[in-house]
């Protein structure tokens, strides 16, 4: 072999090597970058401000972290919001909110960030997206302190980074039907 041919077999085999490392670098930087999403160390009980609820529906709309705490705040005599923290701040609220009889999911949707061209489910009863969900709760849900109003649930993630449409689905679903099974339907 020549000493061209041997030069250049040397630099073939310097820039694969060179390319290898390179794509090994790169992919110990991805594994580290955070592509993996954050650790839920927290445990989520069965019940929250009174309402039982599925622990994993509930995980799968918060953000990683330590700790959970949960505070009940009641802003109107019509309202209740369970906020949910982790590691203190702000990640998740659920809201029960008494809207006038004849409005519908989609028109209350409106009165809540992040629900913005939300999909609407078949039965109309639930709009969702990725960050927020509102639920009506079925005709038997009455309560004589709210004569003439429909009682709705409402989910919403508060820059927490969560945008998962099904979780959204699938706490807002959930969480309505508790709501229907408890006192506030009574």
């Amino acid at each position: 072999m020549s000493a061209r041919g041997s030069l250049r077999r040397h630099r073939f085999i310097g820039a694969a090597v060179s390319l290898s490392a390179t794509v090994a670098l790169a992919s110990a930087l991805s594994a580290c970058s955070g592509d993996d999403p954050p650790n839920k160390a927290y445990t989520v009980p069965t019940s929250l401000c009174g309402i039982p609820v599925d622990p994993a529906l509930v995980k799968a709309a918060l953000p990683g972290g330590d700790s959970l705490s949960s505070a009940t705040e009641k802003p109107n005599g019509g309202t209740i919001r369970c906020n949910l923290s982790v590691d203190g701040k702000e990640a998740l609220n659920l809201v029960q909110a008494w809207w006038g009889e004849g409005d519908n999911a989609a028109g209350v949707s409106e009165g809540y960030a992040d629900t913005d061209k939300g999909t609407l489910s078949e039965d109309e009863r639930f709009v969702y997206t990725g960050k927020a969900g509102v639920g009506k709760t079925g005709p038997s849900c009455k309560s004589s302190e709210h004569p003439e109003q429909d009682l709705y649930t409402v989910v919403q993630t508060r820059d927490s980074g969560v945008d998962d449409q099904d979780a959204i689905k699938d706490l807002i679903t959930d969480y309505t039907k508790a709501v229907e099974g408890s006192a506030a339907c009574r």
